[in-house]
């Protein structure tokens, strides 16, 4: 996979033993790489995180920008990334004895199960309701899932990745895979952040299951519509009603189901 003049190697070959109709063989097969991206926030080692080892700046970013740190661009004065040693340094205008109370030096998991370190559920209620005017079609939505669905070529090749994509009505904007569901969504958040573009009248559609940390995610970003072709959690659904959140799951082949806010779908 290619991001600008970085080349990323995402798979590895091992060797297994395959059985089939009860008979043991020797092959060879593809997996998918999961590496350490380590965090230096004002030089200081900040955090590091499980993933799959692309668009590491992204991922940086969006993660801050998730995680409350950032807000945009402009709080970024500069990063660099080290992809093969996995790092990223980022300076910015956040405090140094905030960052520190808030984390310290920590690794985390791939993202699978994480969330936000601090923040919890009573967060999203503290998020400024969204009144996005965005309307979409059902079928819209069908036809954006199955675009994605065609994306996920490191899917298809090891079936050990997450997808996510944002997206217009029309138009999927951004799209990544990861090892971890939060991290191809910090991914794609990172990506907005950097080239300046808003989140609020956007699509973000997932193929993971839909957490109550996705939800907040989505609330502190201001997204309006959040789909998945897995399914939501109750506490993700109690979370999308009370922030203004339309919440979509089962979004596959002809069919979906709205469990928030059915009125920005048609």
């Amino acid at each position: 996979m290619k991001r600008g003049d970085i080349q990323y190697d995402l798979t590895a070959e091992v060797e297994i033993v395959r059985v089939r109709n009860l008979e043991k063989n020797k092959e060879t097969d593809r997996v998918v790489l999961e590496t350490p991206l380590t965090i230096f926030l004002n030089d200081h080692e900040f955090i590091t995180l499980l993933c799959s080892p692309d668009n590491l700046d992204c991922l940086a970013v969006g993660f801050l920008r998730s995680e409350g740190l950032i807000e945009r661009a402009a709080d970024i004065e500069k990063i660099d990334v080290d992809v093969e040693k996995g790092f990223v340094y980022l300076k910015t205008a956040a405090k140094d004895d905030l960052i520190n109370k808030l984390y310290g030096k920590r690794m985390i998991t791939s993202g699978c199960g994480k969330g936000s370190l601090f923040f919890n559920a009573l967060d999203s209620l503290q998020s400024k309701r969204i009144e996005s005017p965005l309307q979409v079609k059902a079928e819209e939505i069908l036809k954006l899932v199955g675009a994605v669905q065609d994306k996920a070529l490191l899917f298809k090749s090891t079936g050990g990745v997450h997808s996510a994509a944002l997206a217009e009505r029309d138009q999927i904007l951004f799209y990544s895979e990861d090892i971890g569901r939060h991290n191809a969504v910090d991914k794609i958040v990172g990506e907005c952040i950097l080239k300046d573009i808003s989140l609020e009248d956007k699509i973000l559609l997932t193929s993971g299951r839909i957490s109550s940390e996705i939800v907040i995610k989505g609330a502190k970003l201001g997204l309006p519509l959040i789909v998945s072709r897995s399914a939501p959690t109750s506490l993700a659904v109690e979370l999308a009603r009370e922030t203004g959140i339309t919440l979509v799951g089962f979004a596959r082949g002809k069919r979906l189901n709205i469990y928030s806010h059915s009125v920005r779908i048609a």
